[in-house]
C-alpha cells in the first residue's frame, strides 16, 4: 500500500491542515502516520462552551483525547506524540520555556523524525510551507525540520543508528490557496451572505501563489470528515466560528478540493496534478 506521513504542531493542525484529503487516503487503502509535535499547553480555550475551570486546569489531557478523537474519525493508522511543549506566540513566556519546541536541540528532533521516517517509510510527506501568513514558532519549526527530515532520512551518514535510510518520493504543505479563498469569498457572496475571507482578501497579495506548484485535491466524498475531525477539537474551534461560516454545500459548489504546495520532490511531477502520490511507484 502507499504510506503518508503528516507532520504537525499542535493538536487541532491535522484537523485545519488537509483532514479531508488524509480522510479520501485512508479510504483508498493508504497507511497514513501522524506526528503531532507538542501538546497544544499554550492554547487560548476559543469554545465559549469549554471555557470552564475544570477544562482549563486539565487542558493537556483535554487536548489529547481531542486529538485522539480527530484522529480516529480522518483513520490515521498511527498517532506519535513528540512529547514538546507547545511555544506559543513570538516574545510570550510560553516561547521562552526551556521545553518549548522551538527551543529543542534541532539535531535531536531532526533525529527522532529520521527514525519514525526510516521505520514508517512514507512515500509521501506532509510538512509546511514558510508560513508568512502565520508565523507561529512551532509551525516554523515544523517547516524548517520537515525540509531537513526529507534530505536527511535518506542520506546514510546522517544518523546512521536511526534505522536504513529511506528516500521519501514528494514533500507537500497544505494551503489555503488565493483561488480557493477567492472562489468560496465570491460564492458566500453571491448567496448574500457575509464571507469569512472577507479581510483576508484584502490584505493578501493576489499574486501570492504565483510560481508554486500547488495540487488541488478533489475532497468531494470527504467533506463531511474533515469538518467532524475539526469539531472534535472542542477546546479550539467555536462552531459558530470562522471555521464553519461557510456551508458545506458551498464549499463543494465552489471549491471542492485542499490545496497543498509541493515542497520537494524524488520523481518527475506533471504540471498539473490532482493526486499527491501521481508518479510514484510502490516500494
Amino acid at each position: 500500500m502507499f504510506r503518508l506521513l503528516a507532520l504537525h504542531a499542535h493538536p487541532d493542525d491535522e484537523s485545519s491542515k488537509g483532514a479531508a484529503t488524509v480522510a479520501g487516503y485512508v479510504d483508498a487503502g493508504v497507511r497514513a502516520v501522524l506526528v503531532t509535535a507538542t501538546g497544544g499547553e499554550a492554547g487560548d480555550i476559543l469554545n465559549p462552551a469549554m471555557d470552564r475551570p475544570e477544562i482549563a486546569a486539565n487542558l493537556v489531557a483535554v487536548r489529547h483525547s481531542e486529538l485522539q478523537e480527530a484522529a480516529a474519525i480522518i483513520g490515521y493508522h498511527k498517532v506519535i506524540m513528540l512529547g514538546y511543549r507547545d511555544s506559543g506566540m513570538p516574545d510570550s513566556e510560553d516561547n521562552e520555556r526551556a521545553d518549548a519546541f522551538t527551543n529543542a536541540d534541532d539535531e535531536e528532533v531532526l533525529e527522532r523524525l529520521v527514525t519514525i521516517v526510516r521505520d514508517e517509510k512514507p512515500h509521501v510527506i506532509l510538512g509546511y510551507d514558510s508560513h508568512e501568513r502565520y508565523p507561529h514558532p512551532d509551525h516554523l519549526a515544523v517547516h524548517r525540520h520537515g525540509l531537513e527530515l526529507f534530505t536527511a532520512a535518506a542520506d546514510g551518514d546522517r544518523f546512521p543508528n536511526a534505522g536504513e535510510p529511506w528516500a521519501a518520493a514528494k514533500m507537500y504543505a497544505p494551503v489555503r490557496s488565493v483561488n480557493r479563498m477567492v472562489k468560496i469569498h465570491q460564492a458566500m457572496l453571491e448567496r448574500g451572505e457575509e464571507s469569512p475571507y472577507a479581510e483576508w482578501i484584502e490584505r493578501i497579495d493576489p499574486d501570492a501563489d504565483v510560481g508554486k506548484r500547488i495540487t488541488a485535491v478533489d475532497i468531494s466524498a470527504t467533506i463531511s470528515r474533515g469538518r467532524d475531525a475539526l469539531r472534535a477539537h472542542r477546546t479550539q474551534v467555536d462552531p459558530d466560528g470562522f471555521w464553519f461560516r461557510v456551508p458545506e454545500e458551498v464549499v463543494l459548489a465552489s471549491y471542492p478540493y485542499e490545496d497543498f504546495e509541493l515542497l520537494a520532490a524524488r520523481v518527475p511531477v506533471e504540471p498539473r496534478e490532482s493526486d499527491l502520490f501521481d508518479g510514484i511507484a510502490l516500494g
